[in-house]
């Protein structure tokens, strides 16, 4: 570890990302020196999670007036608890506490996992708002001000200011506050058998997709619909046929391209998460020889290719109507594919009996 009174910067080996969390998380067991054939690729470590889920919300409030996510919300805490790592929460509206415990593990030689606001960091140039992008900060220089940031998104380390740090890390932004939230994690010396965590795992994603809700509707000034699990799958099949009737012919091409960049570039790994599902349960299946795994990997296949055929029609050339229509007919495949995936799920995850109807 680099250090001085002033400058501290922790050795840390990093890959570029298909999702903030998942690549957090392999790059930090690479850094702890886990892993069970050699450090593990992030397809592994999202489908160890057992963080895939869906959610989808229509509300004309919103800008795109759309929203669509494919994973839960607790993987840097699941994964790693699951893994047998210790993981305490620090939440704080006081600026100088949120960086005071980022300091003290960086000063201990400790990467730091934390929640930044994308609009907030210079280096990723978006105006969208989204809070609970994860970022390690690796080291910091009170001489220059600047903090040395890792991000799935960029190669290279970054060097962000102070100020623009600060204000990442206080946003009260969508979906929720940063709270200048750190993610203190104590790894294990070893991991446990890969098997058994992977069942476990699979079984969380099949009960969360299972353990629907929705669709609901709020009748107001605008009219908004919004499920998750299977419940959100079906909405969103049978609600995109909609989309021309509900939004103007601008806001349409709007919530199209709001809807490609969701499945495919809003830190997916593309094809809404699936295909980082695909990838990982193929891993288990090659590393435990568990045919249930490569059971998954076939089924998340086939949805992510499902999901990004859906995003490709959406920002295809031509009206925004035909695109539409053409995105809807691909979409009208996705019940019964994510249901194969969520039967594939339970029984990877010992869960034969579990209901898959929503």
């Amino acid at each position: 570890m680099a250090s001085s009174s002033d400058a501290v910067a922790v050795p840390y080996p990093h890959r570029r990302g298909g999702h903030c969390g998942s690549g957090a998380m392999r790059d930090l067991l690479e850094w702890a020196g886990l892993g069970w054939e050699g450090p593990p690729d992030e397809g592994l470590v999202f489908a160890l999670s057992g963080s895939l889920d869906l959610s989808y919300v229509r509300n004309a409030a919103l800008m795109p007036p759309v929203y669509l996510v494919g994973r839960g919300g607790d993987l840097e805490t699941d994964l790693p608890t699951r893994l047998g790592a210790v993981v305490t929460v620090h939440a704080t509206e006081d600026p100088q506490v949120g960086w005071t415990y980022v300091r003290d593990a960086v000063r201990a030689g400790r990467p730091a996992l934390v929640w930044a606001d994308i609009a907030e960091l210079p280096y990723l140039r978006v105006r969208l708002q989204m809070s609970r992008h994860d970022i390690v900060v690796i080291g910091y220089d009170d001489v220059q001000q600047l903090a040395h940031v890792v991000d799935n998104d960029r190669d290279e380390v970054q060097l962000v200011p102070y100020e623009a740090l600060a204000r990442a890390r206080c946003s009260r932004g969508f979906p929720v506050p940063t709270r200048h939230t750190y993610f203190d994690i104590a790894w294990p010396d070893s991991l446990p058998d890969l098997a058994t965590v992977a069942r476990a795992a699979f079984a969380q994603a099949a009960v969360a997709m299972t353990t629907s809700t929705g669709p609901s509707i709020v009748t107001g000034r605008d009219t908004a619909t919004g499920a998750t699990g299977l419940a959100a799958v079906d909405l969103f099949a049978e609600d995109l046929a909609r989309w021309p009737e509900v939004f103007p012919d601008e806001v349409l091409d709007l919530a199209l391209q709001g809807l490609s960049a969701f499945v495919e570039k809003a830190g997916t790994g593309g094809g809404l998460f699936r295909r980082l599902l695909s990838s990982g349960a193929a891993d288990i299946a090659r590393l435990t020889g568990d045919v249930r795994a490569s059971e998954v990997a076939n089924a998340a296949h086939l949805c992510a290719e499902t999901w990004s055929l859906v995003a490709s029609l959406g920002r295809q050339e031509g009206p925004a109507r035909g695109r539409a229509e053409q995105a809807a007919l691909a979409a009208a495949a996705l019940p019964s594919l994510e249901r194969d995936l969520v039967t594939a799920l339970g029984a990877a995850g010992a869960l034969q009996n579990a209901e898959v109807s929503a």
